[in-house]
């Protein structure tokens, strides 16, 4: 079957993570955390985040400002997004892609809702991508198999036509499962080949 739609994932394909164990690290460092504190009480609340139950705000006061802080929670959020960083060549090859008509393009992530918006803007992805299947929006999160059947049935895409680009491996174990083709991304010319052998060459 023809591939007729794209499916990217965000954090690890066409940028860095958002609020990663990397990035977690880092502002443990920055703000003078206790990491071991972070560590207890981020998944209490990072599922939550994740599928919208619970805003960026509801999450900091749950995970860092649950007690006095000699910064504000906007020092902090505004630190938080200072960590998302575009890659350009993966960027620019989704764009030469979708140039290109001859296939629906989508983001397909786990983000909570404000980060997410904020990385489609500064990523420069709204241009790029016709719609935009987040975590955050759809209530459920990779891998479980429902986000990518709703992403499917929200497209009208078929599963044998679809492609998921998706850095991590349980993330495209789950995306097969269902009948969906996978790319697992480490770099873009071995993304640009892994799409030229399902057919996908510009």
């Amino acid at each position: 079957m023809t591939v007729t739609h794209l499916f990217f994932d965000i954090g690890g394909v066409l940028g860095s993570n958002a609020w990663d164990r990397e990035q977690r690290a880092a502002a443990v460092a920055a703000f003078h955390l206790d990491a071991a504190e972070l560590a207890e009480r981020h998944p209490e609340a990072a599922a939550s985040l994740e599928t919208g139950r619970m805003t960026l705000g509801e999450y900091l006061r749950t995970a860092v400002f649950h007690r006095p802080r000699a910064f504000t929670p906007e020092d902090f959020t505004a630190y938080v997004k200072g960590l998302s960083t575009p890659w350009p060549a993966s960027i620019a090859f989704a764009r030469a892609l979708g140039a290109t008509g001859r296939w629906r393009l989508a983001t397909l992530n786990n983000e909570s809702a404000e980060l997410n918006v904020h990385r489609l803007k500064a990523f420069g992805l709204t241009g790029i991508f016709g719609a935009f299947f987040s975590s955050c929006w759809l209530g459920v999160a990779k891998p479980s198999p429902r986000i990518f059947e709703l992403a499917l049935a929200m497209s009208q895409a078929e599963p044998a036509a679809s492609v998921l680009v998706d850095d991590r491996t349980r993330n495209c174990d789950a995306a097969r499962a269902i009948g969906m083709l996978t790319v697992q991304f480490t770099d873009v010319e071995r993304l640009r080949g892994d799409l030229a052998a399902l057919g996908v060459v510009i």
